[in-house]
């Protein structure tokens, strides 16, 4: 048998609800804000010591990682899923890091990197006269690895003067033109030259013109479209982009907990299992595969440690920059749990 559930602690009777809220008033009757903010004023600090201790356990880790000299491709039977530490172990993401020139960490952007690779490679399209069509690229270093390989890209990003273009150029995550997309420690001057491409692309409104490509792909880019819906309707419109039996691979923000609230109708929104679920059903229905669903968050310690949004100024600014390179899986955003999710549909033959 279990231990016994312990009793649930008694409900304040409404004399000490009472006295708790005059503690918060001063003898004039006045809001006594002082136990307040001796709680408020220690909560980045506590954050603090929970990024400090989470960094420092990810980057522990990451130096025990083994030494892979050699690496290879291979099939794994990517699912839908969310991104989790046993992936960062795992081979085919150090094969994919070692092909990108970037060392293994426990990054949940890495994992996007790796997971939409595997998925381009699993399904046959990481291969010389395969066309792929990329949105929301940025600076990716997709359209640069996939020239090396000879496939042609077409790159997109929002037109430069839409007003939510201003936004991810002061982060420099938003490309005008495809020299953005150039690694040069991934591809030749020339093969880049001659195989990506660039346009100017609303992914609230892709032009009918874009079409008859082997595969597509966005990364964490359409929870940006302002709503959950618009988020599904670019998925599912991604797929007109597509020749018969082409393949899209996306990854989004994934709110782990399946049931209750979540963010919508923001410029960042967060999906949940019956969003994905749902739309996978209909998808399903109109003769499209989706891969298998896996919502395993996993269990080891970096799929536990939930990290906060970093401080950009302040008393803490000295302190926190000294802790270097982020490293989470998942993200609390707006009280939400939060991890990176990748999708991958096949269009109808």
């Amino acid at each position: 048998m279990g231990k016994p559930k312990p009793p649930e602690p008694p409900e304040p009777s409404e004399h000490e609800k009472l006295e708790m809220l005059v503690a918060l008033l001063n003898d004039k009757l006045q809001p006594n804000i002082n136990a307040l903010t001796m709680l408020t004023r220690n909560i980045d600090l506590m954050a603090l010591n929970i990024k400090t201790m989470g960094y420092d356990l990810a980057r522990s880790m990451s130096a025990a990682l083994p030494v892979r000299t050699e690496t290879s491709a291979r099939h794994v039977g990517l699912y839908c899923k969310p991104s989790t530490q046993a992936d960062i172990e795992s081979d085919w993401l150090a094969h994919w890091c070692s092909e990108l020139k970037i060392p293994v960490l426990f990054h949940r952007k890495l994992w996007e990197l790796a997971y939409v690779l595997q998925a381009v490679y699993e399904n046959g399209h990481l291969q010389a006269g395969k066309r792929g069509l990329g949105f929301g690229c940025g600076s990716e270093p997709f359209a640069s690895y996939f020239a090396s390989h000879g496939v042609e890209v077409m790159t997109t990003d929002l037109p430069a003067d839409d007003s939510r273009a201003m936004d991810w150029s002061n982060t420099r995550q938003h490309a005008a033109e495809k020299e953005a997309a150039y690694h040069p420690a991934l591809v030749d001057r020339e093969s880049f030259d001659r195989l990506v491409d660039f346009r100017a692309v609303d992914m609230n409104a892709i032009p009918d013109d874009l079409g008859g490509y082997d595969f597509c792909w966005s990364m964490c880019a359409f929870e940006h479209l302002g709503s959950i819906q618009q988020g599904l309707d670019f998925v599912r419109n991604s797929l007109k982009t597509l020749r018969p039996g082409g393949m899209a691979v996306h990854t989004t923000e994934f709110n782990i907990n399946p049931n209750g609230p979540t963010v919508d109708n923001w410029p960042s929104v967060l999906f949940q299992r019956q969003h994905f679920e749902q739309l996978a059903e209909e998808l399903r229905e109109e003769g499209h595969q989706v891969a298998p669903f896996d919502f395993d968050p996993g269990d080891k310690p970096l799929d536990r440690f939930i990290d906060l949004p970093p401080w950009q100024d302040g008393a803490l600014e000295a302190i926190s920059v000294g802790l270097g390179q982020p490293y989470h899986l998942k993200v609390g955003m707006d009280g939400f749990i939060t991890t990176c999710f990748g999708l991958i549909i096949t269009k109808a033959g």
